[in-house]
């Protein structure tokens, strides 16, 4: 049996990663012993709350990473491990046909969805706990003991942390009992199962709540009445009786009825339930299994028939998946069956074993790989899926989403648009085109995008980061600010949104805020580099610098390929003064990115600090070689060439960084200083008019536009701005002293 599972789902044993593979998988930050504590004390660290589940994924990622095979290997060993479990069961309740039974559900491609898919591991695994459960309950009930009883709840716990669709055993093992003796005895059937009762219920409300606040599953898409919720569960439980007896067109996702209870057709499907029932019913006195078999399959299915809340209804009322356990007791129903009708027909033993494995065994194992070839990739799932359902627009979505991981942008955004028009208030469709856009540079497209993700789903926290993203490369802070916080309204322990924040509140000189955000950053991540080393600049602008360099040296000893950290501990030794350690940072940035413009003109600076000038003009030609149009540099090269006394050169330099920013006061005024040097006075005037107009407040700059307009015979005029200088500065010997000078001259 194990080799044949194997093989039926080869195809999917190199399957990638799907829908929400990612949310199952452990995330970087729940990989440490934290997050393992993380997953079982944290409501919302995890997708559910499925603690024992998330910690079987925490604990083969600890041993095997993200290689995908092996998850999907353990997947079918717990499988298999079912099955065989399901062939002890039913041997032990005496039901003919177990193997066949074991087999059938072991091969059955109604469960590849289960299988196939990563994160229905927790299928698998609480199928195995769940029945391990009831063997060990059986035995308590057969020898009446301690330990068995025991061994029964804890093994129904685990079962319960690793999905709560389990919750059903105790009901279930009372219409086994049923079904055995004829009637149920409060003492000997019912009181041992209260706590299984108690437990089964407390997990089930705990789910149900989660289900609703964290995860989602509420508002218009499972607004539905008692009666119309009654003709969801009915047609359900015939849609799933017939993927078990005809398992043909098996969607991943399938179509989503349209759910009225003033279509009297509608009522068909629970009302047909109701006569199967009390026929069944009408037959107990001569066999109670069919009876049986049927209760079984409903209370399984009952935590996903609607009445309930769960997050996929919002894309359709029935899935495989939601029938793995439930198929147990149909399947054993009808292998009991045809076990019977080859003892009535004395059909020998081996012919009967070889009809069942070529009749039943052979198509289903066929029909097994042939579905999991779906599960290879998420193009293929979600291309097979749109074919056999075209107005998936869930699956046109995941497919944009596949589609713009491997880099096919504009194929992606051709799925975005079709799921919009099947569904033009899909929120997460918006943020998805929008983001699409944005990687193009369509910046304002993609404004526009998010801005309606926002709309249609305020409590959206990807749009209004993906949003805030946009605006702050746009150059609108304030309002990316806004975004970000409202994220972290919604998601507080969202690490990449606190160091977004951060970055927000450095830009509008807000440092001190700012290095909340990354402290609080790294308290979600600790390895965290890019916030650290964003935490060592607004240390920086502070003036706490000492402190800077020593988050700069943390993020090295994080990571030691990171330039940027080595850059800016570069930067913070200037800042001291420290300039040959300076040289050597740079020079560590250089060597890991080389094709920085920025790391050869602060590098420039450093060697211009250490008196090197032709040093470090050969860096900012470097640095311009990368990137011609980057003022700074022409500024600081300028400066070099000043220093060499090349005052031609550096006024070409002065003149470009002006020309590249008109606002860059810096550029002006040294521009002014050369020109008033040369006595170029008119032309140094214009430069230090420019900067005044920049910064009205810059005092030096009022001093020496006097300066230059003394030096032309303007006294008055020189006089106001030395004024205006010692006004805002009032401890400025030299605007003082001009100041005197051009009054005493205007006495004469």
């Amino acid at each position: 049996m194990l080799l044949a599972t194997l093989a039926a789902y080869y195809p999917a044993w190199h399957g990638g990663m799907l829908w929400d593979d990612d949310r199952h998988i452990t995330r970087s930050d729940l990989r440490s012993a934290e997050g393992l504590s993380r997953i079982w004390f944290e409501l919302g660290a995890t997708q559910q709350y499925y603690p024992l589940t998330h910690s079987a994924f925490w604990v083969m990622h600890r041993i095997w990473g993200d290689r995908l095979l092996f998850y999907h290997l353990i997947n079918i060993v717990l499988h298999v491990s079912a099955a065989l479990l399901v062939a002890i069961l039913l041997k032990r309740l005496a039901v003919p046909g177990a193997w066949l039974a074991a087999m059938i559900f072991a091969l059955h491609p109604v469960h590849v969805e289960s299988v196939a898919w990563i994160s229905e591991l927790k299928n698998t695994l609480s199928g195995v706990l769940v029945l391990a459960a009831a063997l060990a309950y059986l035995r308590f009930d057969a020898c009446r003991k301690r330990s068995p009883y025991a061994l029964a709840i804890v093994l129904f716990v685990l079962a319960l942390l690793s999905k709560t669709v389990t919750a059903t055993l105790p009901a279930a093992l009372l219409v086994v009992f049923w079904w055995q003796r004829g009637r149920l005895e409060w003492r000997r059937d019912i009181l041992p199962l209260l706590p299984f009762f108690a437990l089964g219920t407390a997990a089930g409300v705990m789910t149900a709540w989660v289900e609703r606040t964290l995860v989602g599953a509420q508002g218009a898409p499972y607004l539905f009445t008692l009666l119309e919720r009654c003709l969801i569960a009915g047609r359900a439980i015939w849609f799933y009786l017939g993927k078990l007896f005809w398992p043909v067109d098996l969607i991943f996702i399938y179509p989503r009825w349209h759910v009225s209870q003033n279509e009297a057709w509608q009522f068909l499907f629970p009302l047909g339930l109701l006569l199967l029932l009390a026929a069944l019913w009408r037959l107990r006195g001569y066999a109670r299994a069919p009876l049986a078999a049927m209760l079984l399959f409903g209370g399984t299915l009952f935590p996903a028939l609607g009445f309930v809340n769960v997050y996929p209804f919002r894309y359709s009322f029935v899935a495989d998946h939601f029938q793995y356990l439930a198929s147990i007791a149909v399947i054993a129903l009808a292998s009991a069956g045809l076990t019977f009708l080859a003892k009535r027909w004395k059909v020998p033993h081996v012919p009967a074993v070889a009809a069942a494995v070529v009749l039943l065994g052979g198509p289903l194992a066929a029909a097994t790989w042939v579905q999991s070839r779906q599960y290879v990739n998420g193009e293929t799932l979600y291309r097979t899926t749109l074919s056999r359902n075209p107005s998936c627009w869930m699956a046109c979505n995941n497919l944009g989403n596949t589609l713009q991981k491997s880099g096919r942008i504009d194929e992606a955004i051709a799925q975005y648009r079709a799921a919009l028009r099947l569904k033009p208030d899909y929120a997460e469709a918006y943020n998805n085109l929008g983001y699409a856009l944005h990687s193009q540079g369509r910046l304002g497209e993609a404004v526009t995008q998010y801005r309606q993700a926002v709309k249609l789903m305020p409590d959206l926290a990807g749009a209004h980061h993906n949003l805030a993203n946009a605006l702050l490369e746009s150059g609108r802070v304030e309002e990316a600010a806004e975004h970000y916080t409202e994220e972290l309204r919604l998601e507080p322990d969202t690490a990449e949104a606190q160091n977004n924040l951060g970055l927000a509140l450095n830009r509008l000189g807000r440092p001190e805020e700012a290095a909340t955000h990354f402290r609080e950053a790294l308290r979600i991540r600790p390895d965290y580099v890019i916030a650290r080393d964003n935490l060592g600049k607004s240390l920086q602008r502070m003036g706490r610098i000492e402190e800077a360099m020593e988050q700069y040296r943390q993020a090295i000893r994080l990571d030691p390929e990171f330039a940027q950290a080595y850059d800016n501990l570069g930067s913070a030794l200037q800042a001291l003064g420290r300039f040959d350690e300076a040289v050597a940072q740079h020079g560590e940035a250089l060597r890991l990115r080389p094709d920085s413009a920025e790391i050869y003109s602060n590098l420039g600076n450093a060697l211009l600090g250490t008196g090197r000038p032709e040093e470090a003009i050969a860096q900012y030609q470097q640095a311009l070689r990368l990137r011609p149009d980057f003022a700074s540099v022409h500024f600081n090269l300028g400066n070099a060439y000043i220093g060499l006394g090349r005052t031609e050169e550096a006024i070409t330099q002065y003149r470009e960084a002006v020309r590249l920013g008109p606002d860059f006061a810096g550029a002006h005024h040294n521009l002014g200083q050369v020109l008033q040097r040369l006595g170029r006075l008119e032309e140094a005037e214009a430069q230090y008019r420019e900067v005044i107009r920049i910064n009205p407040e810059n005092a030096d700059a009022q001093n020496t536009l006097g300066a230059a307009l003394a030096g032309r015979g303007k006294l008055a005029e020189a006089a106001a701005h030395f004024r205006e200088a010692v006004r805002l500065k009032p401890d400025f010997p030299e605007a003082q002293a001009n100041l005197a000078r051009a009054l005493a001259m205007l006495k004469r």
